[in-house]
């Protein structure tokens, strides 16, 4: 049993669920983000951004590897960041465009 971080960006929340329910099954703690501002339309405060990021950071940090959810081979900048963070911490990265899920 793994604790899984899901990274990606906020506008794929159909792939996100999808994965969510895929590693679950598999026996893993899956953890997620707390809501999808893109795929929502909700509007957050820069400040309210910096504290989500604050907060990815740590449930990286809490976990043994992180998905990224690469739909189209697309990572934008803060997820590249938050790859980039998860490596220098020895935490596994698996992507979902390499995955089974559909």
């Amino acid at each position: 049993m793994k604790v899984i971080t899901l990274c990606g960006s906020t506008k794929f929340k159909e792939q996100f669920e999808k994965a969510n329910a895929y590693h679950t099954l598999q026996g893993n703690i899956v953890i997620s983000l707390g809501f999808f501002e893109q795929s929502e339309g909700i509007e957050i405060t820069q400040e309210q951004a910096e504290l989500l990021g604050e907060i990815h950071y740590k449930k990286i940090n809490m976990s043994d590897e992180i998905f990224v959810i690469d739909v189209n081979g697309y990572i934008g900048e803060s997820t590249k960041k938050e790859i980039e963070y998860a490596k220098q911490q020895g935490k596994l990265v698996s992507y979902y465009s390499e995955s089974n899920i559909k």
